[in-house]
């Protein structure tokens, strides 16, 4: 099936669901995650073979903003703490949904 194919068969059943849950047919999951407090981003970082800059300019942080979480002088926000998460569990995801936004 081609992307075009693809994105059109995924937008009718995003609507077709919009509709259902509008109508009191169907519920929709729910979701609720809680970020950890403390996270490690030296670790992420380290792990994935990554400078400081290389890994702020990579995800979007600020160089400053990860100085300061690795040396304790700041806590990452919780949308920042959410994103990490995603970093360190599965990177590879990160990765694609990044170039995939990014085109």
């Amino acid at each position: 099936m081609s992307k075009e194919i693809k994105e059109e068969h995924s937008l009718v059943t995003a609507a077709k669901e919009m509709l259902a849950f509008a109508k009191g047919e169907m519920d929709l999951p729910n979701y609720h995650y809680v970020p950890p407090k403390n996270i490690d981003v030296s670790e992420i970082r380290k792990n994935l073979g990554l400078s400081q800059k290389d890994f702020a300019n990579h995800y979007g942080f600020a160089v400053s903003a990860l100085r300061d979480w690795e040396q304790g002088r700041r806590n990452p926000e919780r949308s920042a703490r959410i994103l990490l998460s995603i970093i360190a569990a599965n990177p590879a995801m990160v990765e694609q949904t990044l170039a995939q936004i990014s085109s």
